[in-house]
């Protein structure tokens, strides 16, 4: 039986389109809300609402434009070139983007009533990314729950999924055309399979080529 109430934190990608999914199928209650931060792929703000939409799930936009002015990087400058070199964050890191995003989505998750906030954060694929790591959300998730004196629970059920278990979830789901056709994960903002050449689509693919060649 589906209980309680839940806020997605979602971009309207692959990984925060299945957490979506698998939040419907957990919880009574389900919105969603979607970052503007100022990110040069701006299609991910219309591919998230009419996601919303087609699922007629209640979806608030934040604006986060400040953390552009403070954390220069190559998702919101087009002058800093996507790249990753070893020993280095890629330079699509944004400083401080999960501990603002979950920290605004828990504000916004008490005001509705909600105590789940799900996010597709992965250690698995995580890129080198300091706050997709599970010790961060934990450590994160006891400070929220002190800071506002109210018990929320943050899922992460990505975090120990590689790329090909994640579409293998949205199988599972019974979603998988839906996340592959009707996301957008390209950094260069091209909708479903993407530009197949930024390494977000790359990995993508990787993944859904590997779950594909297992079925």
């Amino acid at each position: 039986m589906k209980t309680g109430k839940a806020i997605v934190v979602f971009s309207g990608g692959q990984d925060s389109t299945t957490c979506l999914f698998w939040a419907l199928n957990r919880f009574k209650e389900v919105e969603t809300v979607t970052f503007n931060y100022g990110q040069r792929h701006r299609f991910e703000l219309d591919c998230a609402s009419d996601i919303a939409k087609e699922l007629s799930i209640k979806h608030h936009i934040l604006d986060m434009s400040l953390l552009n002015q403070l954390a220069p990087n190559a998702l919101t400058r087009k002058d800093i070139e996507i790249k990753s070199e070893e020993g280095k964050l890629p330079t699509t890191f944004v400083d401080g983007r999960n501990l603002l995003f979950l920290s605004f989505a828990a504000i916004l998750a008490k005001q509705v009533g909600a105590r789940n906030i799900v996010t597709g954060v992965c250690e698995t694929d995580f890129s080198g990314y300091p706050d997709c790591r599970d010790v961060f959300i934990k450590s994160l998730n006891v400070t929220l729950n002190l800071a506002m004196d109210y018990q929320f629970i943050i899922d992460t059920p990505l975090m120990w999924l590689n790329k090909a278990q994640t579409w293998a979830l949205a199988d599972q789901l019974g979603v998988l055309d839906f996340v592959r056709y009707k996301t957008l994960t390209c950094y260069n903002g091209i909708i479903a399979d993407g530009c197949g050449e930024c390494p977000s689509c790359k990995l993508r693919k990787k993944g859904l080529d590997e779950y594909l060649s297992s079925t």
